[in-house]
């Protein structure tokens, strides 16, 4: 698969479960907001990490999204593959992805360093 291809497809992967979570995932758990922060599909298309980060008020909030997202991939391998026309329909692994919160925690510390 050509690099432009495969990044191709990540990112029509990316758009389609952001609509299917956002509009479509009725789980009562899923209280915290969701962003998809990116999409690896592996080269055979048998397999899509997907990167999420989760923003809710606490660290219980967010498992529980976290564990109705992980109960609801079949449902969305299934919509997936419905919406587009691939080869393979892959296997959607949700994985959690920290790095905005990691960010925003580095740059308070930074502002902290400058006031003082």
């Amino acid at each position: 698969m050509a690099n432009y291809r495969g990044g191709r497809i990540n990112e029509e992967v990316r758009k389609e479960i952001s609509v299917i979570i956002r509009d479509e995932i009725k789980d009562p758990r899923m209280t915290a907001m969701v962003s998809i922060t990116s999409v690896k599909v592996s080269k055979d298309l048998k397999y899509a990490k997907v990167f999420v980060s989760i923003f809710g008020k606490n660290e219980e909030e967010k498992n529980e999204t976290f564990a109705a997202l992980k109960s609801a991939s079949g449902y969305v391998r299934r919509e997936v593959g419905q919406r587009m026309n691939l080869r393979n329909t892959p296997q959607i692994i949700f994985e959690l992805d920290d790095s905005i919160s990691y960010s925003m925690r580095i740059e308070e510390l930074i502002e902290k360093v400058k006031d003082k």
